[in-house]
């Protein structure tokens, strides 16, 4: 049989709390059985939520006609602590605390997954009351999303659409998201709106600012349909002092002053008099790390 060990990331975590309403499952207990994998991983991961934590997949296996025979789940805090910070003095937090709180199932000659290893106890505290705040946990679901669009085109204000959504769930308990969930989203919605043709306008516009000077200089990012991402310029003034003055440069993405919302991103740096001077500047469509490295 062969054994694959699977990492826990944000993607497996998702999909193996694919169901985050808590329903009013019982306990699990070694016998149970179920039709297909997704079903148990489903019921595991209400149960998790139930009791305040989150399922991830940690091992599975494949028989020898290449099927899935089994899989193991664990609780998000199994395994052991990891860091990849160069300073360990200065080691980043990480939620592994080598909890054992596991269940084996799989696959039997009938065709049912069923459950023959399982332990319960954690050795770490778990609050029911807060497990919709875990990240696994928080998902907006698509047809929130598209209420939360619509809404936004019909003019009504994003807090008027989150208080419709809790009374539609009774209570702020019964969300699977939080206001800043919302928030986040409509920000990338938002942004993602440039269209086809704002791209084109942009490529022109520099392309004339080009032909008045050959040091200018600037660079976009298109992602699918032509539609921009990122947008870097700079004219031949910047350009001279940056060769001047680039020894110190600052990066500021707090300022948004354009109707997409994207993050007006100056490029400042201080010269021999002490001032303040802008070497180049830039939009963002996301604060994202291939963003920034994209600028670099």
């Amino acid at each position: 049989m062969e054994i694959v060990i699977h990492e826990s990331t944000p993607e497996l975590d998702k999909q193996d709390n694919e169901d985050p309403n808590s329903e009013d499952v019982g306990e699990p207990k070694v016998g149970m059985s179920f039709d297909t994998e997704a079903e148990t991983r489903t019921y595991y991961a209400s149960y998790a939520r139930k009791k305040g934590f989150v399922v991830i997949t940690r091992s599975s296996g494949k028989r020898d006609d290449g099927q899935r025979g089994h899989v193991t789940f664990c609780c998000h805090r199994g395994g052991k602590a990891r860091t990849k910070a160069l300073n360990l003095v200065k080691a980043h937090p990480t939620a592994k605390a080598e909890c054992k709180a596991a269940r084996n199932v799989p696959l039997h000659n009938n065709g049912k997954w069923i459950l023959n290893t399982i332990v319960l106890e954690h050795n770490h505290e778990i609050c029911p009351e807060k497990a919709r705040y875990l990240k696994a946990n928080r998902v907006i679901a698509n047809h929130t999303k598209r209420t939360l669009e619509l809404n936004c085109l019909a003019g009504i204000t994003l807090t008027k659409t989150i208080s419709s959504c809790v009374i539609e769930a009774k209570g702020h308990e019964n969300l699977t998201w939080t206001k800043k969930d919302t928030r986040n989203y409509m920000d990338q919605v938002r942004r993602s709106q440039l269209k086809e043709g704002d791209a084109e306008a942009m490529h022109k516009y520099f392309m004339r600012m080009y032909e008045g000077n050959n040091n200018f200089f600037y660079a976009m990012d298109l992602v699918k349909e032509n539609r921009l991402c990122n947008i870097f310029w700079a004219d031949a003034r910047s350009r001279e002092a940056c060769k001047e003055f680039g020894e110190v440069v600052t990066f500021d993405t707090t300022c948004l002053v354009n109707r997409h919302d994207m993050p007006f991103a100056p490029f400042v740096g201080v010269n021999h008099h002490g001032q303040s001077i802008l070497l180049g500047c830039g939009l963002i469509l996301r604060e994202d790390t291939p963003s920034f490295v994209w600028f670099v």
